[in-house]
């Protein structure tokens, strides 16, 4: 399954809203290695390997360590992520496993204590920005670029 071209040139408006979403995000005080910590778990969740190798290769850039990204998956059962990671963390699961019908309350209250309410409908659109370009990566099939 593949189109004839890409989806940005199908459709340009549209890419350019979704990437304005990613940018007005990524301007709204929050710190860039989390947001991106949230991509790679969002996208590991989801199955998207190119938006894993993106974010993985951009939180090494930002001096992440090999050994944090190779737990992201299991941050629950290691003491290697902060408490404000922690509640980034379960929000950015529960909003993207929707399906499984996971208690909001609980990872909601816990962002409470590390984030401001207009911080939180931050993470939020960022989590809402990074389930779209998995979307895209998953149903348009997008492969990894080439490192040569």
């Amino acid at each position: 399954m593949r189109l004839s071209k890409s989806y940005r040139e199908l459709a340009p408006a549209l890419f350019e809203a979704q990437l304005n979403l990613w940018k007005q995000t990524r301007a709204a005080g929050l710190d860039p290695k989390l947001l991106d910590l949230l991509d790679l778990r969002v996208s590991q969740l989801n199955g998207c390997a190119y938006c894993m190798d993106m974010h993985s290769t951009d939180l090494l850039k930002q001096h992440e360590t090999p050994r944090r990204l190779a737990v992201v998956a299991a941050w629950r059962e290691t003491e290697l992520f902060d408490p404000k990671e922690q509640a980034a963390l379960a929000w950015a699961e529960a909003l993207t496993q929707l399906p499984l019908r996971p208690d909001m309350d609980q990872p909601f209250e816990a962002l409470k204590a590390h984030f401001s309410e207009s911080q939180i409908v931050a993470l939020t659109f960022a989590i809402l920005s990074i389930n779209g370009w998995n979307r895209l990566g998953v149903g348009f099939r997008l492969e990894l670029p080439d490192l040569d």
